[in-house]
């Protein structure tokens, strides 16, 4: 008998009774033939009507948007934003649900991936179950916190900033971006046509009054005259290397964190939440406890941030190792921590450098993986060096349960974990995890 043809249900609706929310900003429900769906716009609990947008008959799961809901969850509020919802802006994933909700949300999906993937309860992994605001971003439902002090605009066909749709390259043009930092708004991107340009990153600094836009032109585009609302200095994306280079203006913008200045260049990395860096560097120095004297890995370190609060902790005799793979960061931690004598910076990949380094032990380690994480083998290294503290800083929680488990492995257990919704309207979230030797708490 021959198999039947399979064949694109994309356009295809049903109605669903809505499950558990699921990793990735949708919740899981169920066709009438068993077929899973994974559901954006919509809420546990709900009724509603799911219309395909990605998938056949012989997926293993649907892709699918709540275009009606029949009953709605008391969570529910109307998307702030006009460009929030079915086949519009992908950036927000849950404009429609009350600002608790989506904190509630985020815990259910870090403790689902801790059970699935580390085998850990949130006892056993010493979290309450909470995720915390960030400072002044505890506002009434239908409030929107302006937190995002970098955006990557896309431009559409016309010329028109905009954002990309959920999982596509096509544009939805927008006049104003709720969560935009005020520094990005007050800009006037969106206000703006950009012929000839593929891409405009807007970013704006907490520490100064920095601000600077990214230009990608279109191949063979050329670069217009920038003029916009508020001084800025211009970069741009090279079409032959991708490097960025300075047109006008600062190379680097000048943020702020925990008592210090640090110079970020060419749109590098720096957490994007303005009171995101201050509260990370808390939670891991509250969990580290350096001491005088101390031995230090900052892994992942990027501009130094951890390796600086660090630094400024320890005593003469105290040192710390910071390995960062991108070479403008590794010149921007160096420039930022020159006053540290007791710090070094490394250049490359932690998996490559860390074994060169020839370091056998060290007091305490502090690790800011890239969304996939470390990995077996970078845990498994790490574990051998007999730290007596490991923060594990991660924007990933699958990827953190991962390596949670791999540490267990090696030895560590989780003495505490800390979420904090530094995205907010959206489903990413931050966790700050403190590993100890297990034989300590046995």
């Amino acid at each position: 008998m021959q198999n039947e043809p399979t064949s694109s249900l994309v356009g295809e609706e049903y109605e669903v009774e809505v499950g558990p929310v699921a990793h990735g900003g949708h919740c899981i429900a169920r066709t009438a033939e068993n077929q899973v769906l994974f559901v954006r716009h919509t809420l546990p609990g709900e009724k509603i009507i799911a219309k395909v947008t990605d998938g056949d008959t012989d997926s293993r799961f649907l892709r699918a948007d709540a275009v009606r809901i029949l009953e709605p969850s008391k969570d529910r509020v109307e998307a702030p934003c006009p460009y929030a919802g079915p086949g519009m802006c992908g950036g927000c994933d849950w404009q429609h649900a009350k600002p608790g909700a989506q904190r509630r949300l985020k815990g259910e999906v870090i403790a689902e991936q801790l059970q699935r993937l580390a085998g850990l309860t949130p006892e056993e992994a010493g979290w309450d179950g909470t995720v915390m605001p960030a400072e002044g971003d505890k506002l009434p439902a239908g409030e929107v916190p302006a937190w995002r002090t970098r955006v990557q605009y896309a431009i559409d066909a016309e010329g028109r900033a905009g954002l990309r749709k959920h999982r596509s390259h096509d544009v939805q043009p927008i006049d104003h971006c709720l969560i935009a930092a005020p520094g990005v708004s007050e800009l006037g991107v969106e206000k703006r046509e950009w012929p000839q340009i593929a891409a405009v990153e807007a970013i704006t600094a907490t520490g100064s009054n920095d601000r600077q836009v990214i230009l990608t032109p279109k191949p063979g585009g050329r670069l217009p005259l920038v003029e916009l609302d508020k001084p800025v200095s211009v970069l741009r994306v090279d079409e032959k290397d991708g490097g960025v280079h300075r047109v006008h203006g600062r190379a680097f913008v000048r943020e702020r964190a925990d008592d210090r200045t640090y110079r970020v260049g060419s749109g590098g990395f720096w957490q994007v939440h303005p009171q995101a860096a201050n509260t990370l560097v808390r939670a891991v120095m509250q969990g580290l406890l350096p001491r005088k004297n101390d031995t230090a890995l900052d892994l992942y370190c990027g501009v130094g941030l951890f390796a600086g609060a660090i630094g400024q902790r320890l005593g003469e005799k105290g040192a710390v190792l910071g390995i960062e793979s991108g070479k403008r960061a590794v010149e921007d931690a160096r420039h930022n921590l020159k006053d540290l004598d007791r710090v070094r910076i490394e250049h490359g990949k932690v998996d490559q450098v860390l074994p060169r380094t020839g370091i056998t032990e060290c007091d305490l380690i502090v690790l800011d993986p890239p969304r996939a994480g470390a990995g077996k083998q970078v845990v498994k290294h790490l574990s051998g060096l007999g730290a007596r503290k490991i923060a594990y800083v991660a924007c990933d929680p699958a990827a953190l349960a991962r390596d949670l488990a791999y540490f267990r492995e090696g030895g560590y257990r989780v003495r505490t974990l800390r979420a904090f919704d530094l995205f907010p309207m959206t489903h990413h979230v931050e966790c700050v995890a403190i590993l100890e030797p297990a034989a300590k708490g046995a």
